[in-house]
């Protein structure tokens, strides 16, 4: 793995899911603690940034009334609006402090519903990098993460899902979706193992699966 062609894709790591008092905290924060997520991220990006990998934040938001989504929304997207989440210019729409963009991230502007692709820049930034190599981490695990993993895999980038950089809004969602979804589009891998083989500084323990589900 060449880090000079690998980018750290990080999803909405805001503070609406990261944060106490976050609109969306509650329903993450279980998950969150169990996977030690925040930190692995923060260890990982620091790690990344200083191999020379690409670090790229995918902050969601919307415009104040969510003019963006249909009038009646459903599914998630109702969640969002009826939560008051992610509005564009809050404090909730914030990328969390422990991960601040740094001098040389990207963050991307745009993103709208659940992939990351699709109403964004994201493939053109990376093409113009020269990214072969994704390593996607944040929220939720079997949302926006697991949809931004299908359309990489499909468009031809060699996928990691960090399994330990995730979160979602169970357990139950979680283990489901680390240890039957991820292995069918990426290589499933925790953060360490990933790290290992960007920087070669050790032997990963498991490379081909990566999870075990919580007991």
């Amino acid at each position: 793995m060449d880090p000079k062609k690998t980018a750290l894709v990080l999803i909405e790591f805001q503070n609406d899911f990261t944060t106490e008092n976050g609109t969306l905290h509650g329903a993450v924060k279980g998950v969150m603690a169990k996977t030690n997520m925040l930190a692995n991220t923060v260890e990982t990006v620091d790690a990344a940034r200083k191999a020379g990998a690409t670090i790229v934040f995918v902050p969601i938001s919307f415009a104040e009334g969510y003019g963006e989504m249909r009038d009646e929304p459903y599914g998630i997207l109702k969640g969002v609006k009826d939560s008051g989440s992610f509005r564009k210019g809050s404090w909730g729409a914030q990328i969390v402090d422990a991960l601040k963009p740094q001098a040389g991230d990207i963050v991307i502007e745009g993103k709208r519903g659940l992939g990351t692709f699709e109403s964004t820049n994201l493939d053109w930034v990376l093409r113009q990098r020269g990214i072969t190599d994704v390593a996607l981490g944040g929220f939720l695990t079997n949302c926006c993460v697991e949809s931004t993993m299908r359309t990489a895999y499909e468009k031809g980038y060699n996928v990691v899902t960090l399994t330990d950089c995730t979160a979602a809004i169970t357990q139950e969602e979680q283990d489901f979706a680390c240890a039957k979804n991820f292995p069918m589009f990426s290589r499933p891998l925790t953060h360490n193992d990933w790290l290992a083989e960007l920087t070669g500084e050790k032997k990963a323990s498991d490379k081909t699966r990566g999870y075990e589900a919580a007991e």
